[in-house]
C-alpha cells in the first residue's frame, strides 16, 4: 500500500466553487489523502479558481504562481489546477505554465481521485460541461459543523449580456428532489443548523427536470429536515411565481433573506444587459416581496460602468438604490470579459467613471446601513453563535437570519456565554455600519446540550474569496 500523502487545497470564487472543493477533499480523502492546513507541508496542492471578472482571474494566477514556488522550496511534487480558470484558459495556461502538473474544467473536479492515482494521466481535462454531483458522492464540509451549503443545481440557461458563467459551466444541471434530501438529512445528521442553497440561478431550479418541480416544491420537502435556517442565495429575479412568495412568507425554517441580484433599474441596459425583465417589473416584484414576507432582508449586486451606462442611466440606479433601501448591498465594477456579449457593445464607460460611480453608490448604502442597523438597538434577535471573534477572544461573535456567512456583517457578543453553533436570544446594544453589537438574554440549558468532540472546522481548506460586489467600502 502506497504511503499516504499529504493535500493542500486553495479555494477561490464563490460558494458554488466552495463546494466543488469539498467533493475533491471527500473524494481524496475517500483515498487516504491527509488533509493539511500549510501548503508547504503538502505533497499535492489543489487550487480551484475563479475566472469571473477580471480581478477574479488575476488573484486564481498569482495563487497558482504563490503555490507552484512551493514546488521549489516546500514538499508539494503535483499541483492541480482545476475550475473555472482552467475552464477558460486550459490550453494557453498549459503552455504559460509547465509547473502545474494538470488541469482540470468544471466538470472534472470529481474525476481528481483517479487522475492522481494513474501511473499516466493526461496533463488537460477540461470535457465539456456536464457534470453535477449526487448525494453518493462523497463530500466533506469546510463549513463551521453548524452551517453549509447545499448546491442544488449546477449550470445556467441565461445569456446576461456581462457574464461568462453559462461557457465555463454549461447548461443549467438540477438536481431531483429526492437526491437533494438525502444529502440535506445528511448534513442536519452532522449538527448543521443552517443550510445556505446556492445555485447559478436558484429560481430556475427544476424547469429541466422530469415533471418539472419548482423551487417552491423543493423547500417545501427541504422544511421536513431538521435544521434551524434555510437561506436562499442567488435568486434571479426573471421567474419568482406567487407560490415561492408564500413559502418564503409561511415556513418558519426559511430564513427571512433573499439573494435576488437584480443588476440595474435603467430599461435600456437591462435590455442590453438580456436580463429579460423591465424595471417596471423588477420594482413590482420588490414591493410584493416586502408586503408578504415581513422582515425580509434583501441583498441585491448591481454593475456599475455597463457599456452604454450613462449619467442619467447612473442618477436612475442611485435613485433606486435610495427608494428601496436594501438592506445588503454589492457592486460589481463592470468587467470586459472575452467571449460575452458585453465585450462587442459600443459606448465603453472609462475606468475612473466606473470607480467614481461605484463609491458614489457604496456610499449611499452605508449610509442606508447605518440608519437601518441604529433602527435595531434595543430589540431582542435570534443569533447563531460561530464562537470566539477573530479580533479577540474575550467576545462572541455569531450571525441573525438577515447576515449571510462570509459575505454580511456580524453581531459581536460582549456580554453573555455561548457554544459554537447555539442559537440564542440577544438584546442589540450598539449599532455600526455593518455589524451589532449585542448582550445574550436567553439560551438554551447547557445540560440539555448534546456534546461533540471539538471539530469546528473539520477540513482544512483555504477559502479566497473572489472579487464579489464589494459590500464595505474599506
Amino acid at each position: 500500500m502506497e504511503p499516504t500523502k499529504n493535500l493542500y487545497m486553495m479555494t477561490l470564487g464563490c460558494p458554488k466553487n466552495r463546494v466543488d472543493s469539498e467533493v475533491m477533499l471527500g473524494t481524496l480523502k475517500h483515498r487516504g489523502y491527509t488533509l493539511v492546513q500549510e501548503a508547504s507541508e503538502a505533497q499535492v496542492i489543489v487550487v480551484n479558481t475563479c475566472a469571473f471578472i477580471g480581478p477574479a482571474k488575476q488573484e486564481s494566477v498569482d495563487s497558482i504562481l504563490e503555490m507552484a514556488e512551493l514546488k521549489k522550496s516546500g514538499s508539494c511534487s503535483t499541483l492541480v489546477v482545476t475550475g473555472c480558470l482552467s475552464q477558460r484558459y486550459g490550453e494557453e495556461l498549459a503552455k504559460e505554465m509547465p509547473e502545474v502538473d494538470h488541469f482540470l474544467g468544471t466538470s472534472a473536479y470529481a474525476q481528481i481521485g483517479d487522475l492522481l492515482a494513474a501511473e499516466a494521466s493526461p496533463r488537460q481535462v477540461i470535457p465539456d460541461p456536464d457534470y453535477i454531483h449526487d448525494s453518493n458522492t462523497p463530500r466533506i464540509n469546510s463549513m463551521p459543523k453548524y452551517t453549509a451549503y447545499l448546491k442544488v443545481s449546477e449550470g445556467c440557461d441565461n445569456a446576461c449580456a456581462f457574464c461568462i458563467i453559462p461557457t465555463l459551466r454549461g447548461g443549467q444541471r438540477s438536481r431531483p428532489i429526492d437526491d437533494i434530501m438525502i444529502e440535506a438529512r445528511r448534513l442536519a445528521d452532522s449538527g448543521v443548523q443552517e443550510l445556505n442553497l446556492v445555485a447559478q440561478d436558484l429560481t430556475a431550479y427544476g424547469h429541466d427536470l422530469p415533471g418539472r418541480p419548482k423551487l417552491h416544491d423543493l423547500l417545501k420537502a427541504l422544511v421536513q429536515v431538521d435544521v434551524k435556517w434555510i437561506r436562499l442565495h442567488y435568486a434571479y429575479p426573471r421567474v419568482f411565481p406567487d407560490e415561492l412568495i408564500d413559502v418564503m412568507a409561511s415556513e418558519p425554517k426559511i430564513a427571512r433573506y433573499l439573494d435576488m441580484p437584480v443588476q440595474h433599474v435603467s430599461d435600456k441596459l437591462l435590455l442590453s444587459m438580456k436580463r429579460g425583465r423591465n424595471s417596471e417589473f423588477l420594482k413590482g416584484l420588490l414591493t410584493k416581496l416586502r408586503e408578504r414576507v415581513p422582515g425580509l432582508v434583501m441583498r441585491t449586486s448591481l454593475i456599475v460602468g455597463l457599456p452604454g451606462e450613462t449619467e442619467e442611466d447612473f442618477e436612475m440606479l442611485k435613485e433606486f438604490v435610495k427608494t428601496q433601501r436594501f438592506e445588503r448591498l454589492g457592486v460589481f465594477q463592470y468587467s470586459d470579459e472575452e467571449g460575452t456579449a458585453a465585450f462587442d457593445l459600443p459606448d465603453k464607460v472609462p475606468q475612473k467613471t466606473i470607480e467614481r460611480r461605484w463609491r458614489e453608490v457604496m456610499a449611499i448604502q452605508k449610509r442606508i446601513n447605518r440608519e437601518q442597523n441604529k433602527k435595531l438597538v434595543g430589540k431582542r434577535l435570534e443569533v447563531l453563535v460561530e464562537g470566539p471573534a477573530p479580533e479577540t477572544e474575550h467576545l462572541l461573535v455569531g450571525r441573525h437570519q438577515g447576515q449571510a456567512p462570509d459575505i454580511d456583517g456580524l453581531v459581536y457578543i460582549n456580554d453573555g456565554l455561548a457554544y459554537p453553533g447555539e442559537l440564542v436570544t440577544v438584546e442589540v446594544t450598539e449599532a455600526h455600519d455593518y455589524d451589532l453589537v449585542a448582550r445574550v438574554v436567553e439560551r438554551p440549558d447547557p445540560k440539555q446540550r448534546q456534546h461533540t468532540a471539538r471539530d469546528a472546522h473539520p477540513a482544512p481548506i483555504s477559502l479566497v474569496p473572489a472579487p464579489r460586489p464589494v459590500t464595505r467600502l474599506e
